[in-house]
Formats: C-alpha cells, structure tokens, sequence
C-alpha cells in the first residue's frame, strides 16, 4: 500500500510538470467519456430499466392479430369491447386483467378550462399494474360497472392544476362538463399508458364503463382498445399465449355474420417490449455512434501517451540502469493513465449531467419513458468502470510498447536524437489507420442519415403546409347532445373563420394529416375481385366539413369537390386518393364508381365517387402512402348503414383547417377569439402552423440526424488533432534526418512532399479499412434509412475523400514545419 501511495504521487508530480498533456488528455476523455454517459442513461433509462411496477417482468400485453388485414408494424390490432369482457372472464393465466382506452377530456376546475389526456380504464388494470395511489384509492369493478363518475389523478396534475390541495380528495372536478368525483392521486412516477414523448400522458383516469354504442354488435368489429395483465406466479407467456389463443377462437365463434370471415390469433406479449420496440434501432445506433467517439478518444489518448512514453525513454533506461524493476515502471504508467482517466470520468459525469438537464427536452417525441431519463447509481457505476476500463486500454499497449526493449537496445534504437525505433513507428501508425477508420465509419453514417433526411425533405407531401393554420377541438357530448346542435356549431365557426380579414378558405375534418392519429376502415370497391389470398382491404376515412381540399391546398385531381348539395338524404358521395383509385380501377377514371364501407358480408349502403384528389402523407413525410377517402359529415350517419346507433354524433369533434393571406402565426389569436365567441368555455388544443405539425413529424429522423452528425464531426476534429499530434512528433524524431536530407541538397519542397506522401499513405490505408468497416456496419442503419441505400457510392466515396483530404491537412503544419528546419543549426544541436 505504501508504494502504491509513493507510485500515485510520483504520478502527480510527472503530470504537474507537464500541463499541457494533462489538460489535453483530461479534456479529451471527459468529452468521450460525458457522451457516452450521457447516452447511456438514455438507453437506460428507455430500454435497460425495469417499468416503474412491481415485479414488471410479469407484465403482458394481450392483442388479436387479424389475419385478413395488414395493418403494419408488429400487425397487432389491438382489442375490441367483446375481447376485453371475454378474455377478462375466461383466461386464466392473469391475476388480473384489464382493457384501457386513450381519451381527451375537457377539464375545468377552478382556472380557465383545458383539454387533458386521460385514459378510460376497466378496474383490472390497477390491479394488475401493482401501483397503490398516493393518495385516496382506485376505483372499483362496481364502480365501473355502475358508471360511476370518479377520477383518479396523476401527481403531476395534481400540482400542477390543483396546487397539491390536500383536501383534493371529494372534490369534484368537470370532465366533458358532467361532475365526476376526485377519489385518488397516484405517486410521482407512476404513468400509464407508456406512450411516447412527453405531451400525450395522462393526467387522469376514469372507469372504462362501456356506454350503450360500445356494447352493440355493430361496434364488434372495432379494435381500438388494448389490453393489460399480469401473470399468475409460475405461468409463462407461452403459456398465457395459449389460454388466450383458446379464448380467441371462441370469440370468432360467437362472431356475427357480417364478421364471419375475419379471424383472429391472441397475441401476449411483455409490456417492455411493447413500450421499446420502436427505440430499441435508435438507441443502437445511437449508442455505437457515440461508442465510437470514445474509441476515438482512447486511441487518441493511447497515442499521446505512447509519445510521451517514447519521450521519457532516456529517463526509464536511467531507472532500469540504476536498478529499477520494468514492472514498477508500468504499474506507474498505468497508474498514470487511471488517473487521467479518472479525472476524466469525474468530469464527463459532470458534463453528462449538464446535457442530461438542458437536452432531455428536445429529444424526440418518439421515444417512451423520456421522464425517467436521469443520471442514477447504474449511469454513475457506468461512467466509472467506464474510465477505469479507458484508463487500463489506454495505459498498458504505450506503456508495453515503451519498455518491451532492454536498456541497451532502447538507447541504440533512441540513438542521439531520441528518434522512437521501428516498432514504435509501426504502433504510431497503426493508431493514425485506426483513428482514420473509425472517423470514416462514423462520417459515412452520417452522409447516409442526411441524405435520407433531404429525401424525406423532397418527397411530396399532397398538401401545401405553407399559410395554413390549424387547431383541434372537441365538443361536450354534455353540451352538444344532438346533431342539430353539433351541425349549428360547426357551421356557425366555418361561417365566422371565413368572415375574418385574410381567410381564404376554411374547412373542418376528422383526421389532419401530421397530426399523429390514424385509423383503418374496412372497404368494398365494386366489380373488384379479390385475388386468392388477398387481405381485407383497409383505408384511412376521414369526415369533412367546408372547403378542406382548398384550405389544405391538397389538388383535385379528376372529378369535383363537395358542395352543400351533398347532405342527407342526398345521393351518397366519396372522394378518394389517387393510391385507392389506382388499386380498384387501374387505367380508369374512378368518377362515378362507387364503394362502400365495411367487409364483403356486411350490407352497406353504395357511395359514387365524384372526386380524385392527390395522394396525402398522414404521418411523416417518409411513412408509406395510404388509401385514403373522404366524405361529407351529413353523409356519415347514411353511410355506415346498419352500423348506425341511436345517439351517434358525427362532427363533435376534429381539427380546423384555415389557409389565409396573412400568415399564420397571426391567425391564432383570431381563431381563438372566434371559437370562444360562439362557446366561451370550450378550448382549443394543437392551435399550431401546418409547418409546425409537418416538422414535428420529421422531428424524430432530424433528431437522429443532428446527433449522429455531431458525433461524426467530433470524431473528425478528434482524428485530425490526433493524426496531427502523432505525425508532428514523427517530424519532430527526424529532425536529424531531415537535416542531413536537406545538407545533401534535397530540396524543401521535396522535404514537404515526403511529409505529406507519409500522412496520405496511412490516411489512404485508414479510409480502406474504415470503407469495409462502413460497409459492415450498413446493417445497424438500414432500418434508420430512407430512400438511400446503404452502400451509396456518392457517400462512401465523398466520406472517404473528405477523410483523405483532412488527414493531409493535418500533416500539412508538421511538413511546412520540417521544411523550415535550419540544418546547420540542426546538425549542431545534435
């Protein structure tokens, strides 16, 4: 111990005597090391972590697959109002299971009112989460069952809306203007549903407690619910899988004729992996890009540390000389390099946390669980066996390489000038082709992510965003009980907006493109055979009010658009995207075809088509076109024919679409003004620029862009200061060499060029590894590309090219340099 205490401030006082390495080699490690962290408490904190519940492992999701229909992604449907009451009665795998919903209420306490994210619950979803509430209780089976209108409220709501009254329990608060009764506050971290970002968490929840509409037959075949549970002890997901699979058939059993060629397969599935699934290829990709800038770092630090080794080898030979043993010399330069890479861990833990606190806010809305990202004991345990683990790669390859030799072979290879010998010029070069490799793999990345993101940027998106303003808003079925009352409101804004200074055209819809919703509906083209095998033919409806085409800028393509003909107990009319028209009607004009709604068995009422208009992006500009139709909200309740319930309400709700002279960021303030005019109490929600809503879509590819086109530029600069570093001490060791060169009349330009050719051969060895490296890495970014193949030549040959060229540049200072030498002075120094 009292040596290790003697090699430690031996080591202090070598790294006092040389500032400028120790601040270099701190400065260097803490920004590899504080990235690295700071990602890795992303990936810990999204995809590591258990879920904030009790014995979460046990945690499943129960979803149908239908087997007619290809919805995307993992092609789970989620549930219907049977499933949750069958698959609730007669599994037996959970200790208890429940279905939940997604809902938007309007919420007015004591302030001005809102809308709020809530989730719609069955009672057994608190049972199965394991999470006691704060304050008060959960509600119960009967009270769900009863439709007793209680709530239960997140902490953050809680404080935020409520002040933390501890007397909030028994108040009553209005949801949709009805009373419902405050009976619990959940604990801080408690969220559910796990959605992603930050903006969709539900504030409250209510009990599920079905109304009349939902238990019909006609609503059997809606799949919007999801179901949670959670297993009984000992029982597998394999084998809750089958118990559910045996409840699955006997749902299609009891079907009703209009459904009686669907099919469905249970699917049970842990709620981690739901929640991550999407992340998991970000958070990869992120987490190698910024691996790689720390192995950047390393080698980087490996190669000053190996100069200074080289440096210092006249004092080890002196030390072994006079009786030193070679392993007390590399415990000390071990010891050396774990205390620089301490001290850089210390700090990139620092730094970390900094990013951590001020870029938790713009990370995309995409990822789940954004709350719980923070620096804990397994982020904090990382970055130090992290810097321990730097400090022993670091240390120990220059530290071998430096005392490998004996006394006698080390002052020979050294001779006068200090000259490193031939095997440490080999392992100098081997770190300038590492550094050179592993920049381009990273550079490479980048030019694919940011030539997929001016794909994305460039695609057509079937509107025009530009003078568009927009807003959501939902009417109290309290409130609006009717469909005259509904028809009233809507009608009244269209007519106010399109009186206001500078509109051009206003319309009301159901569904907003980049707005984040979706839904499928089931359709029937005429004359159209199903080929052998072909799915159920699926579409995104969406109900109108006004001129939305116009006031969207989406173009019509054949046919017209729809006027105020085109209400009840008129003729039936749809207007379609060119994608549906196509598939029905290759070569041919959709006018005047028509289709219906539903599945083949089903009776529905034929609407005509009398309009084609461009296909629009829903989502992100880079997400695959769908089939899309429209048609008038006075046609709805017609429309869907035997679906219809006493009671239905079309219209109460959706998005306003205003296109104005003026721009838009003015039009908020009126659009406000004027929905209050007509309903005081009724907010607006989204109220945000259709460019807003665009580039919120493409937020998630940008991010992934910016960063991973950070770190590729921070290797770059990383690679050339150490490819500079390495090649200038290389100059700096022939100093003698050079000057007998240029004493026998070699020339300065010749002297700069056999400078330049040395850096441009090992850059030139760098960039062919580093493109075989790219090519095997293409496979962990294939699934973040678009429209860009991963071994685009145009990239990989720029990338490479721009390597080349740094590299020569960082050889350019130490070759003018070596040009410069005086050789009568350079001669006689030695």
């Amino acid at each position: 111990m009292r040596s290790f205490f003697v090699d430690l401030k031996l080591v202090f006082r070598q790294l006092r005597k040389s500032p400028g390495f120790t601040a270099t080699a701190v400065l260097m490690l803490a920004f590899g090391i504080g990235a690295t962290t700071a990602i890795f408490s992303i990936v810990e904190g999204v995809l590591l972590r258990p879920l904030p519940f009790p014995d979460s492992d046990q945690l499943m999701v129960l979803s149908d697959r239908i087997q007619e229909a290809d919805i995307g992604g993992s092609g789970e449907a989620g549930v219907t109002v049977p499933d949750i009451r069958a698959y609730t009665r007669e599994t037996k795998s959970f200790t208890a299971l429940g279905g939940y919903k997604f809902a938007a209420y309007e919420l007015a306490s004591t302030g001005e009112p809102a809308y709020v994210n809530a989730s719609r619950l069955t009672a057994g979803v608190f049972g199965a989460l394991g999470v006691q509430p704060l304050l008060g209780r959960v509600f119960t089976a009967q009270e769900d069952e009863h439709s007793q209108q209680v709530a239960v409220l997140s902490y953050a709501t809680w404080q935020n809306r409520f002040h933390g009254d501890p007397q909030i329990l028994g108040t009553k608060v209005l949801l949709d203007r009805k009373p419902y009764l405050v009976i619990g506050v959940m604990p801080r971290n408690f969220e559910f549903p796990l959605v992603p970002g930050q903006l969709n968490r539900a504030e409250l929840w209510v009990p599920m407690s079905f109304i009349p509409q939902e238990l019909s037959t006609s609503a059997a075949a809606n799949w919007s619910w999801q179901m949670v549970g959670r297993l009984k002890p000992g029982v597998s997901p394999m084998r809750a899988q089958s118990d559910a699979e045996r409840v699955a058939q006997e749902i299609m059993r009891n079907y009703p004729a209009n459904m009686a060629s669907l099919h469905i397969s249970a699917v049970v599935r842990p709620l981690q992996e739901e929640t991550v699934e999407q992340s998991r290829p970000l958070l990869r990709t992120l987490f190698m890009a910024v691996a790689v800038v720390l192995l950047i770092a390393c080698v980087n630090l490996a190669g000053l540390m190996l100069v200074r080794a080289i440096r210092r080898q006249r004092e080890f030979a002196v030390r072994l000389a006079l009786g030193a043993r070679a392993t007390a010399l590399l415990r000390q330069a071990i010891l050396e390099s774990l205390v620089l890479s301490a001290a850089g861990g210390m700090l990139g833990l620092a730094l970390a946390g900094a990013v951590l606190r001020v870029g938790r806010t713009l990370l995309p809305e995409s990822l789940p669980r954004i709350s719980e990202i923070a620096l804990n004991w397994n982020v904090v345990g990382f970055a130090m066996l992290l810097g321990i683990v730097t400090g022993l790669l670091c240390g120990s390859a220059p530290a071998f390489a430096a005392l490998r030799t004996n006394v006698n072979g080390n002052l020979k290879e050294g001779g006068r000038s200090g000259t490193a010998g031939g095997g440490h010029a080999r392992l100098r070069s081997g770190l300038v082709v590492a550094e050179i490799a592993i920049a381009l793999v990273l550079l490479t990345a980048s030019g694919l992510l940011l030539r997929s993101f001016e794909k994305m940027r460039s695609v057509d998106l079937g509107f025009r965003p530009e003078h568009v303003t927009t807003a959501s808003y939902s009417l109290p079925q309290q409130h609006y009980a009717t469909q005259p009352a509904v028809n009233a409101f809507n009608n009244e804004l269209v007519r106010r907006l399109q009186q206001l200074p500078g509109v051009e055209s206003v319309g009301l819809t159901s569904f907003l493109p980049a707005s984040g919703n979706n839904n499928n509906q089931a359709i029937v083209a005429e004359g159209h055979v199903p080929q052998k095998g072909e799915n159920l033919n699926l579409a995104t409806s969406s109900q109108v009010i006004g001129d939305y085409f116009r006031a969207l800028g989406i173009p019509l393509l054949r046919g017209r658009s729809f006027t105020d003909a085109d209400r009840a107990g008129k003729q039936l009319v749809v207007m379609v995207n060119r994608k549906l028209a196509v598939h029905f009607w290759p070569n041919q004009s959709p006018i005047g075809k028509r289709m219906r709604i539903g599945t083949p068995e089903m009776q529905m009422p034929w609407m005509t088509i009398v309009g084609e208009v461009a296909d629009v992006k829903l989502g992100s500009p880079d997400d695959p076109t769908k089939e899309q139709f429209y048609f008038p909200v006075d046609q709805v309740e017609e429309a869907i024919g035997s679906l219809a319930q006493p009671g239905d309400l079309n219209g109460n709700g959706g998005y306003i679409a205003l296109r104005s002279a003026l721009p838009p960021e003015q039009m908020k303030n009126a659009l406000r003004t004027t929905v209050r005019s007509i309903d005081p109490q009724l907010p607006l929600t989204q109220v945000q620029t259709m460019e807003q809503a665009v580039s919120e879509t493409e937020a998630p590819r940008r991010f992934n862009t910016v960063l991973i086109t950070s770190f590729a530029f921070a290797a770059i600069l990383l690679a050339v200061l150490g490819i500079y570093s390495i090649i200038a001490f290389s100059v700096a060791s022939r100093v003698q060499e050079v000057a007998i060169r240029m004493a026998l009349g070699s020339q300065r330009a010749g002297i700069v060029r056999l400078v330049l050719e040395s850096g441009a051969k090992l850059a030139l060895i760098g960039c062919v590894v580093g493109l075989a490296g790219a090519v095997a890495a293409s496979g962990l970014l294939r699934s973040l590309l678009f429209g860009v193949s991963p071994f685009d030549p145009l990239v990989l040959a720029l990338a490479a090219v721009g390597v080349l060229l740094l590299a020569v540049a960082a050889s350019a200072l130490p070759a003018f340099n070596a040009a410069s030498i005086d050789p009568v002075q350079a001669l006689r120094g030695e």
